[in-house]
C-alpha cells in the first residue's frame, strides 16, 4: 500500500487533472458518478424492504456498491471532489477551477441521481414495501431540521472523504474496494446524510408517492441545503487536516 505521505502526493496529481479537465468531461463523469450513488441507493432500498433481518445492517451493507463504481471508474463525485479544498487552500490549484469543478460535478450529480430515480419509479419495479420504504426514507428527511441534517452532512463526508483516501492507498482494484467499503458502511448504517445520494432519495420518494412533509420545498431547505453545506465542511476538516499533517512538498506547486 501507499503511505499516508503518498496518499496526499498522488491525490495532489489527481487533484491538478481534475481541475484542468475540459468541463464537458468533468459534466458527463459527474452525471455517471451521481447514477452509480443512485444505483447503490435504490439497490439498498430494494435490499433493506425485503430483508428478512435488520434491514439498516443490509442496506449498509448493500449502498458501498456506488462508490465502489465512482472510484473504479474515475466518476466525478461532488463529495469526494470536496477533498480538493485542501490543495486549493494551499495554493497548488487555483480557486475558479476548483469552484468550475465542485459546480460541474454537483450539477453532473443531480442529472444522474434524478434520471435513475425516473427510471426507478417508472419502470414500475418498485411496488409494496419496497415502496412504501422508498417514500418513508424520503419522508423522514424532508422532516428533519435544518441543524440536524447540517450535521449528519458533516459527519457523512468525513466518513466519505476518508474512504476516498483509504482508496488511494491500495495499488489493486480489490484493494481499493475493501479499503473503502467499512466508511461508507458506517455513515449509512449511522444516518448521516451524503447529498449526491439525497438527490435520489427526494426524487424517488416524491414521484412515488405522499407523505406528511415529502414537498419539493423541505426536500431542498431541509434536506439538500444543509446535508451540501455539511458535505462540503466535513470535507474540508478531512481534506484540511490530512494534507497538512501530510504536507507535499514545496517544489509541488502547480503552475
Amino acid at each position: 500500500m501507499f503511505t499516508p505521505y503518498e496518499v496526499q502526493q498522488n491525490y495532489l496529481n489527481v487533484a491538478k487533472s481534475k481541475t484542468e479537465a475540459k468541463w464537458y468531461r468533468i459534466l458527463f463523469l459527474a452525471i455517471f458518478a451521481g447514477a452509480f450513488i443512485a444505483i447503490g441507493a435504490t439497490t439498498a432500498t430494494f435490499a433493506s424492504a425485503t430483508a428478512t433481518v435488520n434491514g439498516n445492517a443490509i442496506k449498509a451493507a448493500v449502498f458501498p456498491v456506488g462508490l465502489i463504481l465512482v472510484v473504479l471508474f474515475g466518476a466525478e463525485l461532488f463529495t469526494g471532489n470536496c477533498l480538493l479544498i485542501a490543495p486549493a487552500a494551499d495554493r497548488k490549484i487555483k480557486p475558479l477551477p476548483l469552484l468550475k469543478n465542485l459546480s460541474l460535478a454537483y450539477l453532473g450529480n443531480l442529472i444522474g441521481g434524478v434520471l435513475i430515480a425516473v427510471l426507478v419509479v417508472y419502470s414500475g419495479v418498485q411496488s409494496g414495501a419496497v415502496e412504501q420504504l422508498c417514500i418513508e426514507t424520503a419522508a423522514n428527511k424532508c422532516n428533519l431540521n435544518f441543524g440536524e441534517a447540517l450535521l449528519r452532512g458533516i459527519l457523512c463526508n468525513m466518513l466519505v472523504c476518508l474512504a476516498v483516501l483509504a482508496s488511494m492507498s491500495a495499488k489493486s482494484a480489490h484493494g481499493k474496494i475493501i479499503a473503502l467499503y467499512m466508511p461508507i458502511f458506517a455513515f449509512v448504517i449511522c444516518g448521516f446524510e451524503h447529498s449526491v445520494a439525497n438527490m435520489y432519495y427526494l426524487t424517488a420518494g416524491l414521484l412515488s408517492g405522499h407523505a406528511e412533509g415529502l414537498t419539493v420545498g423541505n426536500a431542498i431547505l431541509f434536506s439538500l441545503i444543509p446535508s451540501t453545506l455539511g458535505n462540503i465542511i466535513g470535507g474540508a476538516i478531512i481534506s484540511l487536516s490530512l494534507y497538512y499533517l501530510f504536507r507535499p512538498k514545496k517544489t509541488d506547486v502547480a503552475d
